[in-house]
C-alpha cells in the first residue's frame, strides 16, 4: 500500500499532504453508517473547503482500513463501455455521492470536471491522472493546457476541489476499483472539455 494522500487545485497543482498513520485509524466496528455520518459533521460545522478535505480525506482512509465490506464492492467493468458504478448508499435527499468504479486496463475517461469536491481511493490496480487548466484566449475562452500527472496505487487517496480538471486512465494489467465521494454537484460548474476544438460543454 501507498498510502499518500493528493490534493489537486482548480489550476491543475497537485501537492502531497500528510497522510495520517494506518495504526491511528484501527477502530472496531467502523462501518459505512459511522463514515458518513461523521462526513456530514464535518460539513455542517466547517465552511472552508480547504479545511473540510483534509478532514474527510483522514475519514475516507478510516473506512477503507477498517471496512472490508467497502473494499469488496464493486462491480465487473462494463464490456462495451470498460466501467462500471456501484452507488454504495442513495438516499433521497442525500446530498452526496458514495460509490465505487471499476475502470477496465486501458480505460480512459474523458476530460472533465465535477463541479463539486470530490475525494478518491484506490483499492486494487494502478491509475493516471492528467491535470489541466484553463488557459483562455479571448477567441478561445474554453482553451485549456496541461499541468501534470501523477500514478496513484492502492492505498493512495486524492482530492479535489470542484474546478479541478483531470483525466482518468487504468494503467495496470488488473482492473483499476476505486473508493469515491462527492459533494453536491452543481450542474452550472460541470463540463467536459475538448481539447481539440477547444471546447467545454454541460457535463
Amino acid at each position: 500500500m501507498q498510502n499518500k494522500d493528493w490534493f489537486v487545485t482548480e489550476n491543475g497543482q497537485h501537492q502531497a499532504c500528510k497522510s495520517a498513520r494506518t495504526w491511528d485509524l484501527l477502530r472496531d466496528n467502523y462501518r459505512l453508517y459511522r463514515f458518513l455520518t461523521e462526513v456530514e459533521d464535518v460539513l455542517n460545522d466547517v465552511e472552508n473547503e480547504s479545511n473540510y478535505l483534509p478532514k474527510i480525506r483522514i475519514l475516507v482512509r478510516r473506512l477503507i482500513v477498517n471496512s472490508y465490506w467497502v473494499q469488496s464492492q464493486f462491480a465487473e467493468p462494463d464490456p462495451k463501455t470498460g466501467t462500471s458504478v456501484l452507488l454504495l448508499y442513495n438516499e433521497l435527499g442525500f446530498p452526496l455521492t458514495v460509490q465505487t468504479v471499476t475502470f477496465a486496463p486501458g480505460t480512459i475517461s474523458n476530460i472533465h470536471n465535477h463541479g463539486t469536491w470530490g475525494i478518491v481511493a484506490v483499492l486494487k490496480g494502478q491509475e493516471k491522472h492528467t491535470f489541466w487548466r484553463r488557459n483562455s484566449h479571448p477567441d478561445l475562452p474554453d482553451k485549456i493546457e496541461t499541468t501534470g500527472e501523477i500514478n496513484l496505487f492502492p492505498g493512495d487517496i486524492i482530492s479535489f476541489t470542484p474546478d479541478t480538471i483531470h483525466q482518468v486512465e487504468a494503467v495496470s494489467n488488473e482492473p483499476t476499483v476505486t473508493f469515491n465521494i462527492y459533494g453536491e454537484t452543481d450542474p452550472k460548474r460541470r463540463f467536459e472539455f475538448d481539447v481539440v476544438n477547444h471546447i467545454a460543454k454541460k457535463f
